[in-house]
């Protein structure tokens, strides 16, 4: 049984967010309401992720819209607000929502980054995540101190907010994902959750024996979280049937938008995706089967995560299982359109996981 379960939640959704027409409007009731049905379905809090839109705006007013459950997880990138300035902003947000607030750690690639000024290499954000989220543990748990290091100086850091008390401890939690060296080297010594995309079970497993091997060098251990998109239907044809729509209703702008100079994309996460289907888009879903129920193939017309697990609910359920099998005690879940997506998965597969509303 998972300890926890959390659902998605991003502003431009629909049944096929990423073309216009499968796109619901952008609408802050819709999204409040959203947050609401997954509290009360019985899931532990959302993702928030990077998109168009920024998170902490949409974190602030989903939690303002929801009781204790629902804790959100805001995806933030390191090195793009002061870790003394994230912090107090941290701290306000758990001041005001009660201690609900998580970070998801999201090192980025080297080409996304330049836009907003961070120009570092793949390893050397690693190097200033390190240091950077080493910053904020110590200031969200109410320390005040100097600290000289190789990307950031400070002088009598938290002195200005000492009085915001923390309501979490040790510090507002850390989930991270990384795949190459460097990224298991940093979660291995920072993070509270170790996260990561959907791949084939014996894939899986290799990457976490090192995770965890790095992790006991150091002394830690770490929850596992996995990030998976479910397609989920009464019967494996009708799944494999939504997920052929889904190649059916992109558009091939979308497809070379998407896969167009990718191939050499920076991320190892995105890499080790990448090569699931090497670009390829088939004429069916199926025939981008990796391992029983597993499609890699919502990475061909989305960004980021791009694994679904698709079959029946039992399928779907035996799926999870195995991955729990392995160590996962923390599932990140969605599907599309979010809301419809959220009861079906609600009703038909939390309830074999032990999560009830």
């Amino acid at each position: 049984m998972p300890s926890e379960v959390l659902w998605y939640i991003i502003p431009r959704e629909g049944a096929y967010p990423w073309e216009p027409e499968g796109r619901r409007p952008v609408d802050l009731g819709y999204l409040q309401q959203l947050a609401g049905t997954v509290e009360r379905l019985g899931y532990s809090g959302a993702l928030l992720a990077t998109d168009l839109h920024d998170v902490w705006p949409l974190g602030s007013a989903l939690a303002a819209a929801t009781g204790p459950r629902f804790q959100p997880l805001l995806a933030v990138h390191p090195g793009l607000i002061a870790p003394t300035l994230l912090a107090k902003m941290a701290l306000t947000f758990d001041t005001l929502f009660g201690g609900r607030l998580r970070f998801n750690v999201v090192n980025g690639s080297t080409r996304a980054l330049r836009e907003y000024g961070l120009n570092v290499e793949h390893d050397e954000r690693y190097e200033l995540s390190a240091e950077y989220w080493s910053l904020v543990k110590r200031l969200t748990a109410g320390e005040v101190f100097d600290h000289k290091g190789r990307y950031y100086e400070l002088t009598d850091a938290g002195a200005s907010f000492r009085d915001l008390k923390p309501v979490q401890t040790p510090h507002v939690p850390l989930w991270f994902g990384g795949s190459s060296p460097a990224g298991i080297e940093m979660a291995a010594q920072h993070v509270d959750v170790y996260l990561t995309w959907g791949e084939p079970p014996a894939q899986l497993k290799e990457k976490l024996d090192r995770v965890r091997e790095r992790a006991a060098a150091h002394g830690r251990t770490l929850r596992i979280g996995l990030r998976l998109h479910l397609i989920v239907r009464d019967t494996e044809e009708q799944a494999w049937a939504a997920a052929d729509r889904l190649l059916d209703v992109t558009s091939e702008a979308t497809y070379a938008r998407q896969l167009g100079g990718r191939a050499d994309e920076d991320g190892v996460g995105w890499q080790r995706q990448f090569r699931q289907h090497g670009g390829r888009v088939p004429a069916r879903a199926r025939e981008l089967e990796t391992h029983p129920n597993l499609w890699p193939g919502m990475s061909l017309f989305r960004p980021g995560p791009g694994t679904a697990v698709v079959g029946s609910t039992a399928q779907v359920v035996a799926r999870l299982q195995e991955y729990e099998a392995l160590g996962v005690d923390t599932f990140i879940l969605s599907g599309n359109p979010l809301l419809e997506e959220a009861y079906r998965v609600a009703e038909t597969v939390l309830p074999a996981l032990g999560v009830r509303p």
